[in-house]
């Protein structure tokens, strides 16, 4: 029998069981990022093509985004902005990191504080399931940058979906484990992740699960029976835009699975869950992006504009939009919000959590900077982009003037008033130069 008075064990029974509470009370955190889908390929974006059922049902639960932009029109800068909070050229990512060092256009600081690691001293348990594209140097694996379970995809991209090979290399990983699994790189992942919402189930600690599909990027390589139901609703596509069609719907599928499991676990009570693209769809893969000009690797809005949605359930309003304008590097701070995390010293994102739970709208007027550097055409250098409330600067090479243009008159992009509105242009661009020389401080390559 304890020693201990029955009024001492009843108040540490308390505190226990008040400190677990407490720990609950902190929500779950699931991110999806999807690569390449454009604006159009949603249903309740008004998809021509898709029917996106279980994406629709997540925008009737929460909130629907108009106005959220990728850090990028590429794919490691965005994710760069999503794990750090930053603009990727701050972090060393002003483009796409390869394997192919030759052709390799950044390399992730590693003294640049994570989201992973951030929530950790918030008492998450980490975890990312999918495409890493941030680097493949020890100091960058993603169990080095945060996450204590780590089950995917470590290169840039893909080139088939069943062989999950880049260049002939194999870049499976579970944590340090060379893998090599059997199947689409989009049921992989989406059995991974349910994996990992199972092991957590019982577990009373918050969880923050990155998961990132490789899907719909090129290769566009659908599961055949997918193709099949496609086409024989719709014969008249052509076969590019009927691939493209199929791979997205076996996507949503997947996003389905995931979501059901989050429902059956009880963990969808306290998750905040948020669904987004890391720049717009590819207009050679005949991708949608909407009514927007441009699609991937342009400054247009078809290049940066994308789906995003959030829920969170008793706390996020059901069935609602928003024209707040944010960026994909604004989410470390809402999460960190949402989790109580204490920020780094230096983050450029802004948090928007009050206008998820339904608050005043802040921060939209905000000068924001969009980079790309690139090889090949772009002769290794980097082209810009910045917004500030209505106006809008761009270049889509390197080598080409800056248009302006006024978005709340024309934003589709149609008529260039640069030279009708030489001040704006000149304060535009003056703070663009200043951005660039702030980058310019920062080591891209190792």
């Amino acid at each position: 029998m304890s020693l201990l008075p029955s009024c001492v064990r009843c108040l540490c029974f308390l505190l226990f069981f008040s400190s677990l509470a407490f720990a609950q009370q902190k929500p779950n955190i699931v991110m999806i990022l999807v690569d390449d889908m454009g604006w159009g390929e949603v249903g309740v974006y008004g998809s021509k093509y898709c029917q996106t059922p279980h994406l629709d049902n997540l925008a009737k639960q929460g909130m629907r985004f108009t106005n959220f932009y990728a850090n990028s029109t590429v794919c490691s800068p965005t994710r760069a902005a999503l794990m750090t909070g930053r603009y990727p050229d701050l972090v060393g990512v002003p483009g796409v990191i390869r394997g192919n060092v030759e052709n390799s256009w950044g390399y992730f600081l590693p003294q640049a504080p994570t989201l992973p690691q951030i929530l950790k001293t918030a008492g998450y348990q980490t975890a990312m399931v999918g495409k890493w594209h941030l680097g493949l140097e020890p100091e960058n694996h993603p169990n080095q940058r945060g996450f204590t379970h780590f089950h995917g995809f470590l290169e840039d991209m893909m080139d088939d979906y069943y062989t999950h090979l880049r260049e002939g290399k194999n870049w499976m990983r579970l944590n340090g484990q060379v893998i090599e699994p059997q199947g689409h790189a989009t049921d992989l992942f989406t059995q991974w992740a349910i994996d990992y919402l199972n092991t957590q189930k019982k577990n009373p600690k918050p969880f923050f699960l990155y998961l990132a599909y490789n899907a719909p990027h090129f290769p566009v390589q659908p599961p055949q029976e997918w193709l099949d139901k496609v086409k024989k609703r719709n014969p008249n596509l052509t076969e590019k835009r009927a691939k493209l069609t199929a791979l997205i719907e076996h996507l949503d599928e997947s996003i389905g699975k995931v979501m059901k499991v989050l429902r059956q676990n009880g963990q969808a009570e306290n998750t905040l869950i948020v669904f987004s693209s890391d720049n717009g769809g590819l207009l050679s893969d005949e991708a949608d992006n909407g009514i927007w000009k441009g699609g991937k690797q342009t400054m247009y809005e078809g290049g940066i504009r994308v789906p995003t949605i959030a829920v969170w359930k008793n706390k996020i309003n059901a069935n609602t939009k928003t024209d707040f304008r944010a960026l994909t590097m604004d989410l470390l701070p809402t999460f960190c919000e949402a989790a109580g995390a204490k920020l780094p010293p230096v983050v450029d994102g802004k948090s928007f959590l009050s206008v998820l739970k339904g608050g005043a709208k802040t921060n939209s007027d905000r000068p924001t900077f969009w980079v790309r550097r690139e090889g090949g055409a772009y002769g290794g250098q980097e082209y810009y982009a910045l917004r500030e409330g209505n106006w809008k600067i761009l270049q889509n090479t390197p080598f080409e003037p800056f248009q302006l243009f006024d978005m709340s008159k024309d934003s589709l992009e149609t008529t260039d008033v640069r030279k009708a509105n030489k001040p704006i242009y000149d304060a535009l661009e003056k703070k663009l130069r200043r951005h660039i020389q702030k980058a310019g401080a920062v080591n891209w390559q190792k």
